[in-house]
C-alpha cells in the first residue's frame, strides 16, 4: 500500500531526471557542434559538390549525434566588421531622447537592407577576415507528454552561439 502512494512521485522524479539529462546532453552537443561548425567555417573550406552552408549544417549534424531533428534546427550566421559590433543595433540619431529608434529618426544602414535593425549583422558566412556570429536555436520538446500538462510548457528553447574571425582564405 505504501508503494502505491510513493510510486507516482517516484516515477515522476525518475522521468524528470531523465528529461533533465536529455536537455543537458543536447545543450552540450549543440554547444560543441556550433564550436566545430565555426571552426569549419572560418577556414573557407568547402568539399567538392557542396556549398559552405551545407557543409556547416553537416558538421552540426555529425556533432549532435542524432539527438536533434535537423529540419527543426535554425542555424543563423551574421557577419560583422569587428567584434565590438556583434549584436549591436545600427547607429541612429535619437531625436526624441527616448533611447530607442522610432519612425522618422535617421540611422546608418550598416547592413544595407534599407531599414533600421536592432542587430547590424549581415546574413552570410563572410569572407576573409570577417567576424561571423554562428547561432543555433532548437525547440526541445519533452519526451513525456504529461510535462506540458503539469508545467504548461511543451519544451525548452535551446540556444547557443559563438563569434569567430575568418582566416585569410
Amino acid at each position: 500500500m505504501e508503494f502505491g502512494f510513493i510510486a507516482p512521485a517516484f516515477f515522476i522524479v525518475v522521468w524528470g531526471t531523465i528529461e533533465l539529462g536529455m536537455v543537458l546532453f543536447t545543450t552540450s552537443a549543440l554547444e560543441g557542434s556550433v564550436r566545430e561548425a565555426a571552426r569549419a567555417g572560418l577556414t573557407g573550406y568547402t568539399p567538392n559538390g557542396m556549398n559552405r552552408e551545407t557543409f556547416i549544417r553537416n558538421v552540426v549534424k555529425n556533432y549532435t549525434f542524432g539527438m536533434i531533428d535537423m529540419d527543426k534546427l535554425k542555424i543563423t550566421t551574421l557577419v560583422y566588421t569587428s567584434f565590438a559590433n556583434v549584436g549591436q543595433p545600427e547607429p541612429f540619431t535619437d531625436g526624441n531622447g527616448d533611447g530607442q529608434h522610432g519612425g522618422g529618426e535617421s540611422f546608418v544602414d550598416v547592413n544595407g537592407n534599407g531599414q533600421w535593425d536592432a542587430d547590424m549583422g549581415v546574413a552570410g558566412l563572410g569572407g576573409p577576415g570577417d567576424i561571423v556570429l554562428y547561432t543555433l536555436e532548437y525547440d526541445w520538446t519533452f519526451l513525456a507528454g504529461y510535462a506540458n500538462t503539469i508545467f504548461g510548457v511543451p519544451g525548452v528553447k535551446l540556444r547557443t552561439s559563438v563569434a569567430i574571425r575568418n582566416e585569410p582564405f
